[in-house]
């Protein structure tokens, strides 16, 4: 148990790395700009790759009546997101410790593991749900009307994972630094609940 306990307190304390690390990034590319514009997306808040993307991007954005980058203070989810990763970090830390105490079986450390896997779910829905509204709820008054061939207006938002052509852009969505520290977590805790379970059966 011991082994599996240090595993957990590993696995969950590599969540704290969200501080730090983006959990996504969006690359927005075209021919007038050979050096790709990008975001990256951190549990607090939108930063560009480069100093100023996030000003082009919005300069961009503006012609076809996109809403604004948010700050932090504009959207909720950078006010709730650190708090759910801090509190799910020290939790499972916790877990961890009392492990080591033998205060804790190893099926709470499952039990740790799916919360977290719903949470991050969440996450990514609620972030889809960020993506169609920014790329949809556009400006009727802005400088450009683009509509496709039945006459609808055209949306830009970008994908929630991988490709896709939007006007003569190229956006490109995928994971971070950040998001694959935290799947590693996750790997490590569903490793430190088997090695549990095996400790325990061999008690037995």
């Amino acid at each position: 148990m011991k082994k599996a306990s240090i595993l957990m307190i590993i696995g969950s304390s590599l969540l704290l790395s969200l501080f730090y690390f983006p959990l996504w990034n969006i690359e927005l590319g075209a021919p007038q700009y050979p050096i790709p514009l990008g975001m990256d997306i951190y549990i607090n808040g939108i930063k560009g790759v480069q100093e100023f993307d996030l000003q082009n991007i919005d300069g961009l954005n503006h012609y076809i009546g996109m809403k604004t980058i948010p700050k932090p203070e504009q959207m909720w989810e950078f006010s709730v997101f650190p708090i759910v990763i801090a509190t799910m970090s020290i939790l499972g830390i916790a877990l961890g410790i009392g492990g080591l105490l033998k205060k804790v079986k190893p099926s709470l450390f499952l039990t740790w593991l799916i919360l977290m896997g719903v949470l991050g779910v969440a996450g990514m829905y609620d972030f889809n749900l960020w993506l169609i509204e920014y790329g949809s709820d556009l400006d009727p008054h802005a400088i450009m009307k683009m509509v496709d061939a039945a006459g609808n207006p055209l949306t830009y938002e970008p994908p929630l994972f991988g490709h896709r052509k939007i006007l003569n852009f190229d956006a490109y969505s995928y994971p971070h630094i950040g998001a694959y520290l935290m799947a590693l977590g996750m790997l490590l805790t569903f490793i430190a609940y088997l090695l549990g379970v095996k400790s325990k059966k061999e008690l037995i």
